[in-house]
């Protein structure tokens, strides 16, 4: 039992640390995998990570949201997905939408889904040798994903998709409460500036939930310096803080698309959607199919991705709902037993040549 002494005598201490983990936040390394610039076009640029090991003959793509980096897929060492699949055997590329700015207004929801997506498509079955690719999507990353093989259908050469908590039916979603409701004013936003500043849409996330983000983060890292396991949390919440820290600008046009068509309108769902005057049709979508949701996902919940089930036209649909919110299903510490080895093995079982 901690005396009363001893607790007076260790909080000096366990501030000093405290705040030495929380200031220090920006040293993290991140995203800190070898790999190599296979491609770019605008701000998109185009990884391949080096292996040694590579033993599936399907190369397999990553793409993340608009809204974030895509270090999230290579957080740290011995916490990345990347660095899991590498294990693995994969032969793995990542797209990367780069950081936008007012240069890149013009850009909408139709450069990423009908130029950026299948050009680094393209590029990824040049690079590797191959003639189809697992494509894995994540949040709005997910979507994108989900638009493009919606587009192209059996004409794509992706083989195998992947989606990760991804919006579908945006109905339900924290964030219809938000921006969905008609005194949103979308227009006023995207008028207003030429690329959405990211620490903007870093705080309105934040306020979807904000006893966790604004209180509960920081409550239990107290709690584990005060434990005395400062040393041992220091690298994971720094790596995790730094990376939700860091969100790029969202390019007006498709920040305005975005909002309008996904949760004002809902176009995605309702069958409504249309890219250079050619329907998104999800029942186009033919390919071998997982789908993966988390329990407690505020952003995307289970049931704003469970249409896809009925709609698709995939022989081959797989579902794994797995307690976790929108990120912490897929970066948190329990993700590499939890939910990593049931995706790798889902790719590997359709990764054959």
């Amino acid at each position: 039992m901690t005396s009363t002494l001893e607790r007076i005598a260790r909080t000096p201490i366990a501030a000093i640390e405290f705040a030495n983990i929380v200031l220090t936040t920006e040293d993290a390394t991140t995203g800190a995998t070898p790999r190599d610039v296979v491609w770019t076009h605008r701000k998109t640029t185009l990884y391949r990570y080096r292996s040694s090991k590579r033993e599936h003959a399907v190369p397999i793509l990553l793409v993340f949201a608009l809204i974030n980096r895509p270090d999230i897929f290579d957080l740290r060492a011995g916490n990345s997905f990347v660095e899991f699949l590498l294990e693995e055997g994969f032969d793995v590329f990542l797209v990367d939408w780069g950081v936008p700015d007012d240069a890149d207004a013009d850009m909408g929801l139709d450069s990423y889904v009908c130029d950026e997506l299948p050009w680094a498509l393209r590029e990824t079955l040049r690079a590797s040798g191959a003639e189809e690719a697992s494509v894995l999507g994540w949040c709005i990353g997910g979507s994108l994903t989900a638009m493009h093989a919606a587009l192209e259908g059996g004409d794509s050469p992706a083989r195998n998709l992947v989606l990760l908590t991804t919006p579908v039916d945006t109905t339900n979603g924290t964030y219809a409460t938000w921006v969905g409701r008609e005194s949103f004013d979308v227009d006023l936003v995207a008028d207003t500036y030429e690329a959405i500043p990211g620490p903007s849409v870093d705080v309105a996330n934040k306020l979807l939930k904000p006893v966790t983000n604004f209180w509960t983060t920081y409550r239990k890292l107290w709690e584990s310096v005060w434990e005395g396991e400062g040393a041992k949390r220091r690298q994971a919440y720094q790596a995790m803080a730094k990376w939700v820290a860091d969100n790029p600008p969202f390019p007006a046009r498709a920040y305005r698309e975005w909002i309008t068509w996904m949760y004002k309108e809902n176009r995605l769902v309702r069958g409504r959607l249309r890219l250079r005057d050619r329907l998104v049709d999800l029942r186009r979508i033919e390919q071998n199919l997982l789908v993966v949701t988390a329990g407690s996902d505020h952003i995307a919940p289970p049931e704003g991705t469970a249409p896809l089930f009925r709609l698709v036209s995939s022989a081959d649909v797989t579902h794994l709902d797995r307690p976790g919110g929108h990120i912490g299903l897929m970066a948190g510490s329990k993700a590499r037993t939890e939910i990593w080895p049931d995706i790798a093995e889902w790719l590997a079982e359709r990764s054959a040549a």
